[in-house]
């Protein structure tokens, strides 16, 4: 099992960047695909941007790409959500997420997600 704990949130003007930080412990993230997920108020949990392990391809949802860059550090044993251009419309809680699954395999929905973060709040003001 593995235990996840986002940090990195904070209050950002629109525009600017934030970078998150999912670090785990019990188990190296090398061993799961890893997921970032974003919830805004009365939302639903929304993905954001995935990566694979082993060979780490990654996928972003469409109103992220080009904007946001998911990234591993192994030695480090975290998984990083570099944010950039951020917009009103980005803020929300964000959560990391693990599931072991095949090398080069991705996943979108949350609910294939088997170990979540707490979450951490991004908020972004216009």
């Amino acid at each position: 099992q593995v235990q996840l704990v986002e940090s990195g949130g904070g209050l950002v003007q629109a525009g600017g960047s934030l970078r998150l930080s999912c670090a785990a412990s019990g188990r190296p993230l090398s061993s799961y695909t890893m997921g970032w997920f974003r919830q805004a108020p009365g939302k639903e949990r929304a993905f954001v941007a995935a990566i694979s392990k082993t060979v780490d391809r990654t996928y972003y949802a469409d109103s992220v790409k080009g904007r946001f860059a998911i990234s591993r550090d192994n030695a480090k044993n975290t998984v990083n959500l570099q944010m950039n251009s951020l917009k009103f419309e980005d803020t929300a809680v964000y959560f990391c997420a693990a599931v072991n699954r095949g090398a080069g395999v991705l996943d979108v929905s949350p609910d294939r997600y088997d170990y979540w973060g707490q979450g951490t709040q991004v908020t972004v003001s216009s």
